[in-house]
């Protein structure tokens, strides 16, 4: 038991780096390429439709178009930023972010 535990010990301290990142995954931030939304900072990874591609992008603001957050990878419109609920006060207009 004690033998173990040191050559776990001497694998740490020689490549602590190598552990960490096996570990820790950095997000993305806005404008960087991504292909699904827990990539992003943002929790938002918006589709090109004029490049095909799709990159990480802010969630809306106040009054800004905006779509609930799906089960999908990819958003076609971001949803709201903390704070902000996702809603339209006329069934013609499209949801957009108001203050809750």
């Amino acid at each position: 038991m004690a033998t173990a535990f040191l050559l776990l010990v001497g694998v740490l301290l020689t490549c602590p780096g190598e552990f960490l990142s096996l570990n820790k995954k950095s997000k993305k931030m806005d404008g960087a390429e991504c292909s699904h939304r827990s990539e992003c900072t943002s929790d938002c990874c918006l589709r090109d439709l004029n490049a095909g591609g799709a990159f990480c992008a802010p969630k809306a603001r106040v009054t800004m178009l905006c779509l609930p957050q799906t089960k999908g990878t990819i958003n076609i419109i971001c949803p709201c930023q903390w704070g902000l609920k996702c809603f339209s006060s006329d069934p013609i207009c499209s949801r957009r972010c108001h203050l809750i």
